[in-house]
């Protein structure tokens, strides 16, 4: 019986579920899992995991106090509520699970800092090893700096919002675990700029994560590429091969009832004898071709700015699902 899509992929490719849905996991069962903001925020209104948004905001009013204002508890609570969803998630995929920091924090680098050792210490006390954990920070030059420090301290970081190839070799000479090259928005922002279509291999966001991958595996990076953001099964199935693809579920389930060959696309060996040359990068390097390169610096201020909109939305979201809960319960005398 011949395989489907899905099937064949998972020979070449670890693969990842992009969503914040349980359900969808358990149906799709992939190896590791990754959230953002947007499916957080999107999840937590899923009248089916209203316990666990319930739990985190009364224990977040516990820990600040009956002085606090709602607000303040809905800011702790959605700091937590990203780890509540990962413990969840971390019992249902055999992997690990991504844990965004806030994004309104992406250009400073202690801050980034901060966060994200609280993040590893809300996991530690449940008793979840840092080999399951991968803290997700946007690629600016400051994130990159903080995601160097973490993996010092054995903290595993994945560096999200990448469009560009001077983030993705900063990342790696940073030493850090794993990058996400997004590739629709890539896709996006061409066929905004051109008004073209563009499909199968010569599709902007494909070659983008390529030429990271052929790049990573010529000069023998640790780091790994787990390409993101996808618009259609063709990108991913030109993607096959790639050390990982994080997959929403509506594209899951779309591989999983095509059938047909999928060919291995990106292949290590391959790499290895590719004539590319070595790329030096620093500061002053990184922000020359970051500011050169107009759809990476689009696409990046667009992901932070979109993410922080997203947390904004979910922390009002949160206050008022707190007053709700709150004018339930009659108050002590």
């Amino acid at each position: 019986m011949p395989q489907n899509l899905l099937e064949q992929l998972r020979k070449y490719t670890i693969v990842v579920a992009d969503t914040g849905d349980f359900e969808a996991m358990e149906k799709f069962r992939p190896q590791d899992s990754t959230t953002n903001p947007s499916l957080i925020a999107t999840a937590a209104q899923m009248p089916q995991y209203q316990p666990i948004v319930d739990s985190v905001l009364l224990e977040a009013r516990k820990e600040l106090g009956p002085k606090a204002s709602d607000t303040d508890v809905a800011n702790l609570a959605f700091k937590e509520l990203a780890v509540a969803f990962g413990k969840k998630i971390l019992a249902i995929v055999p992997g690990r699970v991504s844990t965004e920091v806030d994004a309104r924090l992406s250009y400073d680098t202690e801050a980034t800092l901060a966060q994200a050792r609280g993040i590893v210490a809300q996991y530690d006390k449940a008793g979840i090893g840092r080999n399951r954990i991968l803290v997700k920070i946007a690629s600016t030059w400051e994130g990159i700096r903080a995601a160097e420090v973490l993996e010092q301290e054995g903290i595993h970081c994945n560096l999200t919002l990448l469009f560009g190839v001077h983030q993705a070799i900063a990342a790696a000479d940073a030493r850090v675990t794993l990058v996400s090259p997004f590739v629709g928005r890539i896709l996006d922002w061409f066929k905004k700029d051109t008004g073209k279509e563009f499909h199968g291999a010569n599709d902007p966001g494909v070659m983008s994560v390529t030429k990271i991958y052929n790049y990573y595996k010529k000069f023998g990076y640790k780091t790994v590429v787990m390409g993101a953001s996808f618009r259609n099964i063709g990108e991913i199935t030109e993607l096959a091969g790639c050390d990982l693809l994080t997959i929403s579920p509506q594209l899951l389930g779309e591989l999983e009832a095509t059938q047909g060959d999928l060919p291995r696309k990106l292949d290590p060996e391959a790499a290895s004898s590719m004539p590319l040359e070595k790329i030096v990068i620093n500061k002053q390097s990184f922000e020359r071709m970051h500011a050169e390169d107009r759809m990476a610096t689009d696409k990046l201020k667009e992901g932070i700015e979109g993410f922080s909109a997203a947390l904004v939305k979910l922390e009002a979201l949160l206050a008022v699902r707190l007053a709700e809960l709150e004018s339930r319960v009659p108050a002590s005398t």
